[in-house]
């Protein structure tokens, strides 16, 4: 189980920035796949091909036809298998830690700044990108580019999984027979050979398919989540910011048009009364200079 630690760590990390079901995944993936295969495959299949035994003395038949029956053993293949679906899930970690780290470098940047500065004057005049993926602790929210990188993350652990149940099926099925008929050259012709512990590698086969399958499950049922999620996000920030037109009825449509005229009416009224008030005004002030000159004469 040493040779897992690492794997075991770097996963671990990945908790505290996946969702509740990709925790539930995870842990799947701890106890029952690595866990299981770790501590029970590895001693029921021991060393496979030497309990491969063949019913003939034909130098290389035993060796050809175990090839045949097993071109990959089933705990190397299931070491594949998990080290394959866990790869996304590390890369999507290397991107999370990377946003991370920028932003921290942003928040540093602008506390250098704020000494010097305000802080409006350093978003606008500076034009500082503001950290919207982490807090000061180190905790995301999965949103934009990183809820991309999550989606393309789940989607390649689909195929994986996908992937590997198919080609378990097609490379030696999910069940082992105690006899398996060979007649492949040099065997000189058809040849029995047998498997030890038959039915208890079939039961481990069936348990890791199951299990298999579960991460799948999971995996889907997360990926279907945060498309709902994020569908209802999305037509919630539309319905904040769309400004619906509404048509009013005509008898109401009449009632503005009737108040539109009052209004302009009201509108044409003072601009009028304004009008006389500019005339008198004037005319005013040319009787009074009319009546200065003729005093002037006068004198």
């Amino acid at each position: 189980m040493g040779e897992w630690d690492l794997l075991g760590r770097l996963l671990d990390k990945v908790q505290s920035h996946s969702t509740v079901i990709g925790k539930v995944w995870l842990t799947v993936l701890f106890v029952f796949r690595i866990l299981v295969l770790g501590a029970g495959a590895e001693k029921v299949w021991g060393d496979e091909q030497s309990d491969f035994v063949c019913n003939t003395e034909q130098p290389g038949c035993e060796n050809v036809c175990y090839n045949q029956a097993f071109p990959i053993s089933h705990v190397r293949f299931w070491v594949l298998q998990i080290i394959s679906v866990a790869t996304p899930t590390l890369v999507y970690l290397g991107h999370v830690l990377h946003v991370i780290h920028v932003e921290n470098k942003v928040r540093q940047r602008m506390k250098k700044q704020a000494a010097l500065d305000d802080q409006a004057t350093l978003f606008l005049r500076k034009g500082y990108k503001v950290p919207k993926y982490s807090n000061s602790s180190g905790k995301i929210s999965l949103r934009g580019r990183l809820l991309r990188s999550y989606v393309l993350h789940l989607v390649a652990k689909i195929l994986l999984e996908v992937g590997f149940i198919v080609g378990q099926y097609f490379l030696y099925g999910f069940t082992l027979e105690a006899r398996y008929v060979c007649n492949r050259f040099p065997c000189p012709h058809l040849v029995d050979c047998f498997l030890s512990r038959p039915t208890e590698k079939t039961v481990f086969i069936w348990f890791m398919l199951v299990v298999a399958c579960v991460s799948l499950l999971l995996s889907l049922v997360e990926l279907v989540y945060l498309c709902v999620k994020a569908v209802k996000e999305c037509l919630a920030r539309r319905q904040d910011y769309t400004v619906t037109p509404v048509t009013p009825p005509v008898v109401e449509r009449k009632a503005f048009k009737n108040q539109d005229q009052m209004i302009q009416n009201c509108v044409n009224l003072e601009l009028e009364l304004q009008g006389r008030k500019a005339v008198g005004a004037t005319a005013y002030r040319s009787i009074s200079s009319e009546d200065n000159n003729m005093g002037e004469v006068h004198i």
